[in-house]
This record gives C-alpha cells, sequence and structure tokens, in this order.
C-alpha cells in the first residue's frame, strides 16, 4: 500500500543550501537597489533643477564610440545598451541556476512562481490595452507595465525595514528571474525592426565560441570578456537588442557543481559579476534614464493620457490582480496549500511589491515609443508614478504584518547550540538535541550555583545564624 501523498505546501521553508543563496542574492540586490533608488532621485534632482537642466541633457546625450563599428553612441545609450546587459547577464545566470539547482528545476515547484509570473505580465498588458482602446491611444506601450524590478522593490524592503519570510523574499525572486525571461522575450521579439543577417551570424558564431570554450574548461578574463564584448558589438548591430547577448551568455554558464567543487563556475562569476550589475550598471543606467521633467501639471497629465494612465494602472492594478489571481489558482487547482505560517493577505502585499517596474520597463518604454521624445519621457513619469503608488500601498500593507513576519524571521535565524544552521534545519538531527541539552544543563548547574551562594551569603547576613531564637530586628 502506497503512503498518501501529502500536499506541498505553497510558500514553505526553503532547504538550507536555497536559503543561503537567497539570502546572499538578496542583500546584493539590497544594496543596489538603495543605490538604484538614489540615482533616480539624483537624475530627477539633476533633470528639474533649473540651474542644472541643460546640463543633464548635454551629458545624457554626448556621443563617444568608434563611428566605423556602428558604436557612436550617446551616454544614455550606452547605459541602456551597453550596462543593461551586464544586468541580463547576471539574469542569464539567475535562470540557469534556477532551472537546474532552484525551484524551477521541479516542475511542481515551478508552476506557482512561472505561473504567477505569466499572469503578472500577461494582466497588466491587458489592462493597458483595455484603457488605451477605451481611451483611443497608442497600443505600443503594452508592454511597459509587464516588468518588475527586484532591486527596487528590495530596496523598498530595506528602507521600510520589513524581515518577511525567507520563503516570501525566494518566491519574489523566483517571480522576477522568470519575468526577467519574459521581459527579455519581449524585447527580442516585438522591439526588432530589422535584421542584419551578417552581423547575427557573427554573434552566433561568436556565441558558439563561447560555448565551446566553456565546455573546454577553458579559463580567464582576460579570454571571455574580448569575447563578450565583440559578441555583444555585433548583436547590437544585427537590431536585436544587445541585451540579449548577455543573457544568452549567462545561460551558458555551468550552475551545477562537480565532485571537489564548492561552487559551479556560474555561481563564481555571478558572485563576481552580480555586484558590478547592482552597484554600478542599474544605477548609472537609472540615471540618464529616470531624468524626466516633473511639474504639477506633468503629473496630473499622467492620469488623463491613456498611454501614461494604462501604465499606471498595470503596474498598479495588473501587477497586483496578475501575481495574486495566478498564485491563487494555482494553488487552487493543485496539491499546493498554502504554509500555515501565513495567510493570503501576505501574497496580495508581495503582489503590490512587484508592482514596482523600473529599470526594464523604462527600458521597454523607450523602445516603444522610440522616435517621440516627448510620450518617452511621459511614460517614464508613469512609470516612476506607477512604481511609487505600489511601493507606498505595498509598505502599508507590509506594516501590518510586520510583527507577524518578524516573529517568522526570528524563528528562521534561531541558532541555540551555536552551530552556525538554524535550528530548523536541524530538528530531526539527535545530535543536534543532545547538543542543546548539554547547553541547558550547564546553564541549570550554572544557575544552581547562583542560588547556592545567594541563599549562603543571605545566611550569613542573618545575626546568629539561621533559626537562633529571640531573632529580632537589629
Amino acid at each position: 500500500m502506497t503512503a498518501p501523498r501529502t500536499p506541498r505546501k505553497a510558500f514553505g521553508r526553503l532547504s538550507l543550501p536555497e536559503r543561503n543563496y537567497v539570502a546572499e542574492a538578496l542583500r546584493t540586490e539590497t544594496v543596489g537597489g538603495v543605490l538604484l533608488l538614489v540615482a533616480a532621485i539624483a537624475a530627477l534632482a539633476w533633470a528639474n533643477i533649473p540651474a542644472l537642466g541643460d546640463s543633464y541633457a548635454n551629458v545624457s546625450h554626448f556621443h563617444f564610440g568608434i563611428e566605423s563599428l556602428g558604436l557612436d553612441l550617446s551616454v544614455a545609450h550606452w547605459a541602456a545598451d551597453g550596462l543593461l546587459a551586464i544586468f541580463f547577464f547576471v539574469a542569464g545566470i539567475e535562470l540557469k541556476r534556477e532551472l537546474v539547482a532552484g525551484d524551477l528545476k521541479d516542475p511542481k515547484a515551478a508552476a506557482l512562481p512561472v505561473v504567477a509570473a505569466l499572469c503578472g505580465m500577461a494582466v497588466p498588458a491587458l489592462v493597458y490595452t483595455v484603457t488605451n482602446t477605451a481611451g483611443g491611444g497608442s497600443l505600443a506601450g503594452w508592454a511597459v507595465p509587464t516588468a518588475t524590478d527586484i532591486a527596487f522593490a528590495l530596496a523598498v524592503l530595506a528602507v521600510i525595514g520589513t524581515s518577511l519570510p525567507s520563503a516570501l523574499r525566494a518566491f519574489l525572486l523566483t517571480l522576477a528571474v522568470v519575468d526577467d525571461l519574459f521581459a527579455i522575450l519581449i524585447i527580442a521579439v516585438f522591439f526588432t525592426d530589422s535584421l542584419n543577417f551578417a552581423a547575427l551570424g557573427g554573434a552566433v558564431v561568436g556565441l558558439a565560441v563561447f560555448w565551446l570554450l566553456l565546455r573546454k574548461g577553458v579559463r580567464g578574463w582576460y579570454v571571455y570578456v574580448p569575447l563578450g564584448l565583440v559578441i555583444w558589438g555585433l548583436m547590437y548591430n544585427s537590431g536585436v537588442h544587445a541585451t540579449i547577448a548577455g543573457v544568452a551568455m549567462g545561460l551558458m554558464l555551468r550552475c551545477h557543481t562537480r565532485e571537489g567543487e564548492q561552487q559551479s563556475p556560474g555561481q563564481h562569476i555571478e558572485h563576481l559579476v552580480r555586484p558590478l550589475s547592482a552597484g554600478l550598471a542599474v544605477p548609472l543606467f537609472a540615471l540618464f534614464s529616470a531624468g524626466v521633467s516633473i511639474s504639477g501639471g506633468a503629473l496630473a497629465d499622467v492620469f488623463t493620457k491613456p498611454e501614461t494612465l494604462g501604465v499606471v494602472l498595470g503596474l498598479v492594478v495588473g501587477k497586483t490582480l496578475g501575481i495574486f489571481g495566478g498564485t491563487w489558482l494555482t494553488a487552487r487547482f493543485t496539491r499546493a496549500s498554502l504554509s500555515d505560517d501565513l495567510e493570503w493577505a501576505d501574497v496580495f502585499a508581495v503582489a503590490t511589491l512587484a508592482g514596482i517596474g523600473f529599470t526594464v520597463s523604462l527600458l521597454i518604454g523607450e523602445l516603444a515609443f522610440e522616435g517621440d521624445a516627448a510620450l518617452t519621457d511621459e511614460v517614464k513619469a508613469a512609470v516612476l508614478t506607477g512604481s511609487v503608488i505600489a511601493a507606498l500601498l505595498a509598505t502599508v500593507l507590509l506594516k501590518i504584518r510586520n510583527a507577524k513576519y518578524r516573529k517568522l524571521t526570528e524563528a528562521e535565524e534561531r541558532d541555540e547550540d551555536l552551530s552556525g544552521v538554524p535550528d530548523i534545519y536541524e530538528e530531526d538531527d539527535p545530535a543536534y538535541h543532545l547538543r542543546v541539552a548539554a547547553i541547558y544543563e550547564k546553564k541549570a548547574a550554572e544557575h544552581r550555583r547562583i542560588a547556592e551562594e545567594m541563599e549562603s551569603a543571605r545566611l550569613a547576613e542573618v545575626p546568629g545564624g539561621a533559626g537562633d531564637e529571640g531573632d529580632g530586628p537589629a
């Protein structure tokens, strides 16, 4: 007789290796997210202070590069096509790792974040389309509100001090990885107007050489960095967005460990490159993309024009309903059930947080309305507005449950036996209970010794000793 299968818990406890990976990744992303916030604020200030506004435009549009190679680009263009390739390279490694060693390896476990991410992209696109169809606006920006900015979302968490349980943080991270994958596909499929097949063929050959060198075990940054730059340049000139080169190279790295390895090549390179992506590439992109003119009238226009209103509603309403609805439907029609420690209100709050669409949304906004500078700036303002509204709503919802989160986090971090491993991962190990017993026995012995010393001191202070007749107050 086979034992009955127990329902799988959605947002249940992570395995220890997965928990450690998520904690390390989120620490870097959180720091990068704070830098991203600082860069966005600096860009807005730079562009809107009257004495500095012209200099922002001059720096953003300053061209440099090798014209003969088709790479004489503006500073803003280098940031969007060049620096973001580093961001997507890390995203490619994250996706590969999730596919071979993370939640996406198990189809049953992968169903939840994949369905949530798909719904979290489809519903915002639908909201944008309906809004612009009803208002007579352009449908070109349907993809703008489909992306989630994980770094910005985690920066909000860092600022408000919310201690989300690791399972919810892992869900947010995995959701963003899947979200990035589909955003990359959207950019590749819908924002490629014409192709230079010679350059594209050269990029494919370069990627093949990159893959072959990896398989042969060739090491050395001096080999891969120049090759990566050549692949990026060819991809840019092919007409396909150059960031695709980054994610393609990231996906080629091996992300599973072999015998004798502490970490895979993909994990090692991700550990080296992630700080560069989160700490430099993404903030610089934000600095030269978020600098739009903001005024009372401009902010009011965000809610009156169908294109900008569609972006705001897509991020705030579409993302929340899409991710929450996709998660609930997956749990409703599969054997997954919500963890006993969480409530659906927690999932709704995280879904609201995913409405922060910044980096990739700004990039797609530039691609969708290329050639219309005024509408591009208006859409950027809408992305900023929608992201701020989503952040404020998520802050309120998460703060309501913050005391509960703090208790869950403390339970996850407790290490009474000082083994370096949280106690919840050792509860089935007899050695753990013996270590804890020894610790408590030592504490009990210490308390008995203190009690005996205190009792002896008390008796010594009594005149004539304990029990003498005629004891009375001095």
